[in-house]
Parts: C-alpha cells; sequence; structure tokens
C-alpha cells in the first residue's frame, strides 16, 4: 500500500510525463503546420475541349505509355452538388488517374457555378439539353455511334434519365450511390426530404445557396461532421499526410456551387416526395422517363454505409431497367469514402475499367479520329491547376460543351 509521499511521487511524475509527451506533439504539430504542404486538388492535366453557357467540358487522355486503349470513351457526369473534382483528389487516390492507366479515353462534365440567370434551367435543360449537346460532340468527335456513360450521386440520376431517353447513344451505363428509389426512410436526408417546402425555397433563394446545401448535410451527422471530426484533427497535427489529405477535403467541401432553384424544385418533388422516376412516371421536358428502355450493360455500385444515398435508395435501378446484362456492387464504405479512401482505390475504379474492357474492344494502337468542322474553332486550353472559387475565410467551420450541321442552342465556343 503506497503512503501519501508515494502517491503525490507517482501523480508528479505522470504529470510530468504528460506535459512532455504534450510539449513534443506540440513541435511536431508546429513543424508540420508551419512548413510547406501539398493540398493541390485535381492536378492532372486535362484540356477544356467544349463550353456551351457555364457548363465545361474536361478531356483527359491516358498518357503514351499507355499501350492498350479503350475504344469507347467515356463520359463521366457528376452531381450538381459539390465539383467534380473529388474524382482527382490527390494523385495517389484519383479515380481519374486510375481510368487513364487503364487506357480510358476520359470525359467529365464540370456543371461551373450558377448565377442568377440560371435560376430557371430545370432538369430537361441539364439532360435533355447540356448532356445531350455533350454526348453529341463526344461522339462526333471520336466517330463512334455510343459512348460509354458513368454518373455520380444526382449525376448518376441524370445519367439513368438521359440513358432512357437516349439508349442509341449508350453503350454502357455506370451509376455510382445513384438515389433513384426515393420511397425510404433509411437516411435522414429522405425523411427531411418528404416534408421541404420546395417551392417556398425556390420562391425565397431563387437558386439554392450552397452553404444552406453544406448546413443541412451538416445536420445529418452533426457529432461526427463537426466534433468528431476536428477532434481527429487535433490528434493529428503532426502527421503530414494526414493534414494534407484533411485540407484538400476541405477545399472540396468548401467549393460548392449553387443549384438552380427550378431543377431543385422538381427534384425535390418530382422523385423525393413522389417517386416518379422507379415508377416510369416521370416526365422532363415533353418525355416520360421509362426505365425499362435502359437496355444496354448496367453496373450500379452502391455503398453499404452511405448516409446520404442508402442502399435502400440505390439498389432498386437493376430491377427496373431492361438490360439483360445488369450488375450490383455494394461496398462496405460511406458516400465520398467509395472515391477517396485509400482503401478501395484497388475495389472501386479497376472494378470499372475491367467491367468496360468485358464490353468494349480494346485497340493497341489509338484510332485516327475525326474532328468535328466548327463554325469557329475550339480552342484546347491545358488546364493544370483547377479554377479556384473565392477563398473562403479560415474562421468559417466546415462540414463535411457544334459539330458541322449540327444545332447546339447557346453554344458559346471560344474564338482563335
Amino acid at each position: 500500500m503506497f503512503g501519501s509521499k508515494e502517491i503525490t511521487e507517482n501523480f508528479l511524475s505522470k504529470m510530468a510525463d504528460g506535459v512532455e509527451m504534450y510539449q513534443d506533439y506540440l513541435q511536431n504539430a508546429s513543424r508540420v503546420m508551419l512548413g510547406p504542404l501539398e493540398t493541390t486538388i485535381s492536378s492532372t492535366p486535362h484540356e477544356i475541349v467544349y463550353t456551351e453557357d457555364r457548363v465545361k467540358l474536361k478531356h483527359y487522355t491516358p498518357g503514351k505509355d499507355v499501350t492498350s486503349k479503350m475504344k469507347t470513351p467515356l463520359l463521366v457526369t457528376y452531381a450538381l452538388i459539390n465539383r467534380e473534382t473529388m474524382l482527382d483528389l490527390q494523385p495517389d487516390r484519383s479515380v481519374v488517374k486510375s481510368f487513364l492507366k487503364d487506357g480510358i479515353e476520359l470525359y467529365m462534365i464540370d456543371w461551373g457555378y450558377p448565377t442568377r440567370k440560371d435560376r430557371y434551367l430545370t432538369i430537361d435543360d441539364h439532360v435533355n439539353g447540356y448532356m445531350d449537346n455533350v454526348v453529341e460532340f463526344i461522339r462526333k468527335r471520336h466517330n463512334v455511334e455510343k459512348i460509354n456513360l458513368m454518373g455520380i450521386c444526382m449525376g448518376g440520376t441524370f445519367s439513368a434519365m438521359y440513358a432512357s431517353l437516349y439508349p442509341e447513344k449508350i453503350k454502357n451505363l455506370i451509376t455510382t450511390v445513384t438515389p433513384t428509389s426515393f420511397d425510404t426512410r433509411d437516411g435522414l436526408l429522405h425523411t427531411w426530404a418528404q416534408g421541404i417546402d420546395a417551392d417556398k425555397m425556390v420562391e425565397t433563394f431563387g437558386n439554392i445557396p450552397a452553404d444552406l446545401m453544406n448546413f443541412g448535410f451538416l445536420l445529418l451527422n452533426p457529432a461526427r461532421l463537426m466534433i468528431d471530426k476536428y477532434k481527429n484533427f487535433m490528434e493529428n497535427m503532426g502527421n503530414k499526410s494526414y493534414v494534407e489529405n484533411f485540407v484538400r477535403m476541405e477545399k472540396w467541401i468548401f467549393d460548392s456551387p449553387d443549384v438552380p432553384g427550378e431543377t431543385f424544385r422538381q427534384f425535390i418533388k418530382d422523385c423525393y416526395q413522389k417517386n416518379l422516376l422507379i415508377q416510369g412516371k416521370m416526365e422532363i421536358g415533353d418525355k416520360r422517363i421509362d426505365l425499362k428502355k435502359i437496355t444496354m450493360p448496367l453496373l450500379n455500385i452502391f455503398s453499404k454505409y452511405d448516409h446520404l444515398v442508402p442502399p435502400a435508395a440505390s439498389n432498386q435501378l437493376t430491377g427496373a431497367v431492361g438490360s439483360k446484362d445488369k450488375e450490383d456492387v455494394c461496398l462496405a464504405t460511406g458516400h465520398i469514402g467509395i472515391y477517396v479512401s485509400s482503401r478501395f482505390q484497388q475495389e472501386f475504379a479497376p472494378r470499372i475499367s475491367a467491367w468496360l474492357g468485358q464490353r468494349d474492344t480494346v485497340e493497341e494502337k489509338r484510332e485516327k479520329v475525326v474532328k468535328p468542322k466548327l463554325a469557329g474553332k475550339a480552342v484546347a486550353t491545358i488546364v493544370k491547376d483547377q479554377e479556384k472559387k473565392p477563398e473562403i475565410p479560415p474562421d468559417i467551420p466546415s462540414i463535411h460543351p457544334n459539330p458541322q450541321n449540327m444545332e447546339l442552342p447557346n453554344l458559346t465556343l471560344k474564338q482563335a
């Protein structure tokens, strides 16, 4: 049994050890935080080959060292919320780089930043307008009848809509963490969306502010997104790799465009509240979307622990389409981890590449493509650094696209 002297000495010894450990921690943290950090995102070189209003089309080409290249180009459609740069977050965690390494000719839609004039743009404008114009551009540019289409989250919903309306233009369809059946209470987002007054929100704001959307996402899991997240950061400030990854994610999260008002209104009312898409009752423009008309091969990937698009919202698509070649893949991760976590770098993009490769002829040498003649001259701009939105003050807390003889409305091409 210890006496008071032994207890006091033991306590003081542990206290001294704790102070020394804390001093070492602060010294390591200061070396990292005050030293140079590599936090660039979207660093893979690409060209802007097409523009239309606020929308740009990025083109990534496999390197010269890639000998086997897929014949059919792939178009990736991201959601209107956040940015497609998440697919190229950092060199060793890049879906873009993985696709290029596997010989995929890659295109990605950059939806840009909506302004007040975009308030009245509908889902019809995005799917039958921008997306179809982009697909036509790629088809003409590569002299192919069909392209591969991959959609992410809301962009996956748009891609399913597009594939059902234009099946003759799509060779293979890939949907990832894509909501198509909205009649579920498995996620708090779905529960909230059922009660949202979309009309009042659009009348009040016009375009739905990105900050408002981000705050809503925060409240889906406030303890993890507002407390645990920063607690973990504080505990790992001496780990340079951890700090760089954290800052990259914060950059991406803060880089959030507003959502066009009418698109938001229809998506909430027709999808979340009426669940029209999976029932084959949804209309955009003057066209009704019948998912049974999706007859091309379909790969549907979703996440087991997705709190934004739970499996119940995404695993119904394969049963609703007319495809004979279709596959569901459930990965044990979350909504964003499927793309950026180190664990899934060998499970996500390589799986898609292999799936596409089995359904596509692979060429050893790249074919000479017929380039479209344009009224003007499209300027292909090499982009190495991602365009930046105005800097966000550091004290704000964080949460988590005219071939010849082809009519393209509102098309804007840079003139040489």
